[in-house]
């Protein structure tokens, strides 16, 4: 997790085996138009109702308000994170304490659940491994389910729990003597069991780190092989999706570099679990419930990473992907082009200042730039419209899209060069657009809102600088879309399809 600012600074991901990036990418001559190429026929995967999700945390009075609450519906979210990154290994529920942080008033699992009704998001609850038992969880199921009716359907057992200090770094709460990959595992049996004996229609999740990011193939201790392998080997069979975070880190121009290593990550990781997770392993879903990015995290950098890695990981069947968070606090103050990043991870100003007074956000729940990004999604990416293949001759320019029921496809596109202004050409296979001018959404670098217009032509664009184009919505012909083909056979797992 990002622990709010004053805590601690956010855990450093270490150079992966995906590859590392220096800087920029050179661009192209802007004043060629960049090819968009849509195949409507290359079919990924289609989104399911939880696509959209963002944490809680209980250091956060107004998790539960009416005003924050009103504030996510309108950009669409669908699945709500309770109670917030690593406080949930030292988070017990019953009594509403996390002993060693700081919870806020209205922040109980009642005051969330009031919250994610408003909403019209379903939960997603970490039960407390670091310092907690299998009968606690097994407990906060029954209450949820059987004594107040909450219907919650997703339980994961702790958070980061390989950073427990069983690899050497240690941020996450373990009071086990034997903080081992193996013994996770162990208990998450211990935990699912439990838990499924009081609702047996719940989905119990497991820990997993990022491929190619630490310690993914580090082995310790005892263990039979590096982290993801042991759980996966020991508890494969009893749980039903696991739960994996990234921050890329970097510069702004690394952070939405990476996003490029989306599609290998997803593939490597269902290949640990078809290999590693025993028969009918194919039913396992795959949430990414912590995102978040190290510069300009309040401007358009955070902006054009939530919409690109939101799309490429839902691409890639991931039931529910999740930023970090809708309140954190002040970081540290810098302007990204030209605008004024706050260094704050949440979705939502709080309102506060920096130690010394000097610089203060804007008013309490003033939307930042990924907020925006977020509502893009919405507009763009909507329950049970599929993903199809589409891609850009320029490494600077990133494109999304899909193919809805009604037989229209939207496109989401991507500027992410910060000075320059790219025309484009957009070409479709399978596809013929209508003749009328289609909608258009666009978020600009600076913006305070999403721009709505019908405008231009389906089949060319120019995209301002680090900028968002969500959707240019091209209606049907009055023809049938040609069939799809799956692209590498992906298929949605059975957990994500609820």
């Amino acid at each position: 997790m990002r622990r709010p600012t004053a805590f601690a600074a956010g855990l450093l991901l270490l150079a992966t085996a995906l590859g590392t990036v220096g800087g920029p990418v050179a661009a192209a001559d802007p004043t060629d138009p960049v090819t968009v190429t849509v195949n409507t026929r290359a079919g990924l995967a289609t989104v399911p109702a939880t696509a959209l999700g963002v944490n809680h945390a209980i250091w956060d009075s107004q998790l539960g308000s009416a005003e924050t609450s009103d504030l996510l519906k309108a950009a669409g979210v669908k699945m709500l994170r309770y109670p917030g990154g690593s406080y949930a290994d030292i988070y017990h529920w019953e009594t509403h304490t996390a002993p060693g942080g700081y919870v806020a008033p209205n922040t109980d699992f009642d005051t969330f659940m009031a919250g994610a009704r408003r909403v019209g998001a379903e939960p997603m609850i970490i039960a407390n491994y670091g310092t907690g038992t299998p009968a606690e969880a097994a407990a906060w199921v029954r209450y949820a389910n059987v004594t107040k009716g909450y219907g919650a359907k997703w339980w994961t057992v702790g958070n980061e729990n390989y950073g427990n200090g069983h690899y050497g770094s240690a941020w996450e709460a373990d009071d086990h003597p034997d903080k081992s990959a193996s013994q996770y595992a162990r208990l998450v049996i211990e935990y699912a069991d439990a838990m499924k004996a009081v609702d047996p229609s719940i989905k119990v999740g497991a820990v997993l780190t990022m491929p190619g990011n630490w310690p993914d193939g580090i082995t310790a201790g005892s263990d039979p092989g590096p982290w993801n392998q042991t759980v996966l080997s020991l508890a494969g069979p009893k749980i039903d999706f696991v739960d994996v975070h990234w921050y890329p880190g970097g510069s702004a121009a690394d952070s939405l570099a990476r996003t490029n290593h989306l599609p290998d990550a997803a593939w490597l990781l269902r290949q640990q679990i078809a290999r590693y997770a025993g028969p009918g392993a194919d039913r396992i879903g795959i949430s990414f419930t912590e995102l978040n990015v190290d510069a300009g995290r309040t401007t358009a950098p955070g902006a054009l990473f939530l919409a690109d890695a939101y799309s490429g990981l839902l691409e890639q069947g991931v039931f529910t992907v999740q930023w970090w968070n809708v309140h954190n606090g002040i970081g540290t103050v810098s302007e990204v082009a030209g605008q004024t990043d706050y260094g704050d991870f949440g979705l939502l100003s709080s309102g506060n200042c920096t130690s010394d007074g000097e610089v203060c956000q804007p008013a309490f729940n003033t939307p930042f730039a990924p907020y925006h990004a977020l509502s893009m999604m919405n507009l763009f990416a909507r329950p049970g419209d599929q993903f199809v293949r589409a891609g850009t001759d320029e490494p600077l320019v990133a494109a999304h899209a899909v193919r809805r029921p009604d037989g229209s496809v939207a496109v989401l596109l991507l500027n992410k060069d910060p000075d320059t202004a790219y025309p484009v050409a957009l070409d479709y296979a399978g596809f013929t657009s209508a003749d009328e001018a289609p909608t258009v959404h666009t978020f600009a670098n600076g913006a305070t809102g999403i721009s709505t217009a019908r405008s231009g032509e389906a089949t060319a664009r120019t995209l301002p600088p680090y900028s968002l184009t969500s959707e240019i919505q091209i209606g049907p012909t009055g023809r049938k879309l040609l069939p799809l083909t799956p692209v590498n056979g992906l298929k949605l797992p059975a957990a994500a399809q609820g």
